[in-house]
């Protein structure tokens, strides 16, 4: 993992198309904007787990139940 320090208005780029920018430090928060293509999907780590997990879950549907559905 690397660690940066950044101050407000400070930029990050990671590759060639993504770029995050410090907007705001209060307290224990930091608000950050990420600028990155539109094929490149960027999502909260707690809203992507989630995501993966339906996922998995969905997967993981019997075909009986399946068949259930569907007839």
């Amino acid at each position: 993992m690397l660690i940066l320090s950044r101050k407000i208005d400070q930029k990050i780029c990671i590759g060639d198309d993504i770029v995050l920018t410090i907007i705001d430090v209060k307290g224990d928060q930091v608000k950050i904007g990420v600028e990155a293509p539109n094929h490149v999907k960027v999502y909260r780590q707690e809203v992507f787990s989630a995501i993966q997990s339906e996922n998995t879950a969905a997967n993981n549907i019997s075909v009986d139940a399946l068949n259930k559905i569907f007839k």
